[in-house]
């Protein structure tokens, strides 16, 4: 399944659109080049619409929000929704500050999203519209886990159903759901926790697969979140003695790179709930 929808994004070279944070936004490009797509990087708000307008798809990334750049996530919301665009959305830290947290759900409420990528504490905290995170990293009493996971995959589903689109909750365990099904992915490395950004590459990434499979969305999210993961693996193998996290950036983004459909097919790991 996952052979054809990666191979597209190569085939189609999608363009998107990331209004990112700076944190990790060269690595958002790097990663969407890595995959086969194409990045465009623009926040100014008087620049946002025109670009969004000549691209495919929309990554939204709330990680170091300011009062220029949220303006620009509105305007470029509507504009791609105007053009029937596909739209992601990352809320990096809702929960974390008010802030962070009314931008986040009024963003769900003025825009329409294809997919909403983000940990367990971010995406409860969309659900609720109050919350607690560890800065911009998931609360441990939140974690998805073997014991919890029934659950977890219930309010993947339930959450999924009220907002219209997929969902995707990545962490230890993964879970990409539509108000149907529920994509259960164990890919992925616990050392990828000591990059910056790992999250961040994966919504570009994601955006580009969407944009790429645009009949296939809760499809065309899990594998990316598989090519991630799998990437985590291939690359940390890689790592050679006395190499540390940021070799071990550079290697997840070649793994991407180097990827092809019949790898991603053999070294996925998922379940369908």
């Amino acid at each position: 399944m996952f052979k054809e929808i990666t191979e597209n994004v190569r085939k189609k070279t999608p363009l998107v659109h990331n209004i990112t944070n700076y944190v990790t936004v060269n690595d958002v490009a790097n990663v969407l080049l890595a995959c086969g797509g194409s990045p465009i990087m623009s926040d100014e708000p008087d620049d946002v619409v025109d670009i969004t307008s000549i691209c495919g798809g929309l990554n939204i990334n709330i990680g170091t929000l300011n009062s220029r750049t949220i303006p620009s996530m509105f305007a470029a919301g509507k504009r791609a929704n105007e053009l029937g665009h596909k739209v992601l959305l990352d809320p990096v830290g809702a929960g974390a500050s008010a802030l962070r947290t009314k931008t986040a759900v009024d963003l769900m409420e003025q825009v329409r999203f294809d997919v909403i990528r983000g940990n367990i504490s971010e995406i409860k905290t969309l659900a609720t519209g109050a919350g607690t995170t560890k800065g911009v990293d998931a609360d441990v009493a939140d974690a998805v886990t073997e014991e919890n996971l029934d659950r977890s995959v219930a309010f993947a589903k339930s959450f999924a159903k009220a907002s219209g689109c997929v969902v995707a909750i990545t962490g230890a365990i993964d879970l990409v759901a539509d108000a149907e099904r529920c994509f259960v992915i164990r890919n992925g490395r616990p050392e990828m926790g000591r990059i910056t950004g790992t999250g961040c590459q994966l919504s570009g990434l994601m955006t580009a697969f969407l944009v790429a499979n645009p009949d296939r969305i809760l499809e065309a999210a899990a594998a990316a979140v598989c090519t991630m993961g799998l990437a985590g693996e291939i690359g940390y193998a890689n790592l050679m003695p006395n190499e540390g996290n940021s070799t071990y950036r550079n290697r997840i983004i070649d793994a991407i790179y180097n990827m092809d459909g019949d790898t991603l097919e053999r070294g996925a790991k998922y379940e369908i709930r």
